[in-house]
């Protein structure tokens, strides 16, 4: 027998979290045991946090108050310069990388995770720099001498 139209139709309380195939919340793509993906904003963020942990590290007085914070890109392209990858504002102790410039506008001879981790290792170490008053070469002596 059909039904009619202008009958209403209540959801129970249990299926309010069900979607509207009556399934449940999705899981992960990756399933229970299978390592979860990791997109480039992932491992973009991470590679500044172990970089800025690394060189807080080494100059521990100099870099105590410092706050690392990523952004997408800037909010205004004016600076004659070009497209700014960092921003660094010493009042407020603050360091702003910018993920799409530095992501797509860098030009690398060889597109790999390695060099892409090597780009933004280079870009927090230049922000640093640029904040200390240094040369990004000093920040990091030993690490480059092999010798």
């Amino acid at each position: 027998m059909p039904r009619s139209r202008h009958a209403s139709v209540e959801p129970s309380p249990r299926s309010a979290w069900r979607s509207r195939h009556g399934h449940g919340a999705r899981g992960p793509v990756t399933g229970p045991h299978l390592p979860m993906l990791h997109s480039r904003i992932d491992l973009f963020e991470s590679t500044v946090a172990s970089t800025a942990d690394y060189l807080k590290g080494l100059w521990p007085t100099d870099l105590a108050q410092v706050r690392f914070e990523v952004a997408s890109a800037p909010i205004s392209t004016t600076d004659p310069r070009g497209v700014e990858r960092w921003r660094v504002d010493p009042q407020t102790h603050t360091v702003i990388l910018y993920r799409v410039p530095i992501q797509r506008l860098s030009k690398l001879h060889r597109n790999d995770e390695l060099h892409q981790r090597m780009l933004v290792e280079s870009c927090v170490f230049r922000a640093v720099a640029e904040l200390l008053g240094k040369d990004p070469w000093d920040l990091a002596p030993e690490r480059f001498r092999h010798f």
